[in-house]
């Protein structure tokens, strides 16, 4: 995947994530913003999405089906990777601080944060520990 999704485009394929393949209006009706859209306004964006294969569709009936062409873990990497280089410098500690400022985080996200911490640190002395030999 070259492109960057969109914010509405994010939008529409954490739907389509969430909930699995869906027509247009299935879609519309889910978005997370809540803003008040058009149906020719996501049938524009999903004729968008099909040609920059972010989705792909299929014909149940009359209805053309979206799916989703490219994995959550597939966007995530290509959406921080460019944060992380453009906003922070190539700094995570960065990224880090600025979610603990933005948001609030409970001491069960704290558990996971810092399990998360340990296993990338475990897998980074697995990776030292084979260069080293």
């Amino acid at each position: 995947m070259a492109t960057k999704p969109s914010d509405l485009e994010m939008q529409v394929l954490s739907v389509l994530w969430e909930y699995g393949p869906l027509t247009v209006r299935d879609i519309l009706n889910r978005l997370p913003d809540g803003k008040d859209r058009a149906y020719t306004t996501v049938l524009t964006i999903m004729q968008g999405m099909t040609r920059k294969e972010l989705v792909t569709r299929t014909k149940e009936g009359t209805a053309h089906v979206f799916h989703p062409a490219v994995s959550r873990d597939e966007v995530l990497q290509l959406v921080m990777s460019r944060l992380l280089r453009n906003v922070f410098g190539g700094n995570p500690t960065r990224v880090v601080q600025a979610l603990f400022n933005s948001t609030d985080v409970t001491s069960d996200d704290l558990a996971e944060i810092r399990k998360l911490i340990d296993d990338a640190a475990q897998r980074d002395a697995g990776q030292r520990k084979v260069q080293d030999q």
